[in-house]
């Protein structure tokens, strides 16, 4: 339950300060909030794994967008934004996590948060302000995967349990 907690408030905490705040803390966000949300979908997917994980990260990215709009109805198009572009990450994490299988964890950790990072920083900043900012693009990428590593190596420790 603690991940998925920490999942949905990464989310709506990301979400409600870009909406608040604009694009420059997008960049903030990605580090500390995205790069965290990268790396808790991969201990997800391995707690959930063959447990209708397709079905539950679904439910879970949709409730993250649902809350933030909830919460401040200004930020319904980042919220829109942000479950669009983060469906689209998680599919292509999926992938890639899958594909690195029988590399270290740290590998298909990372190697999976930069292909899901490029996907959410092309697609969050182009959706959510209505036009392609390069610079926040590259930015947030940088600022993903940088806070991805350290975000994975905080969480390093094994599953045990089920963690959701």
């Amino acid at each position: 339950m603690g991940l998925t907690i920490t999942y949905l408030a990464a989310i709506v905490l990301a979400n409600l300060s870009v909406a608040l705040l604009g694009p420059a803390a997008s960049i903030l966000n990605a580090f500390l909030f995205i790069g965290l949300d990268l790396t808790t979908r991969d201990r997800l997917h391995d707690a959930w794994r063959g447990d209708r994980l397709v079905l539950r990260m679904g439910v879970l990215i949709a409730t993250g967008g649902f809350i933030s709009w909830a919460l401040n109805a200004g930020a319904g198009m980042i919220a829109v934004a942000s479950t669009v572009s983060f469906t689209l990450a998680a599919v292509v994490d999926f992938l890639v996590y899958r594909a690195l299988e029988g590399r270290s964890r740290q590998v298909r950790v990372n190697g999976s948060n930069i292909a899901a990072a490029a996907v959410d920083s092309l697609v969050f900043p182009t959706l959510a302000f209505g036009q392609l900012l390069p610079l926040v693009v590259l930015a947030q990428f940088a600022a993903k995967v940088c806070g991805g590593f350290v975000w994975s190596l905080v969480l390093a420790v094994p599953v045990r349990q089920d963690p959701s």
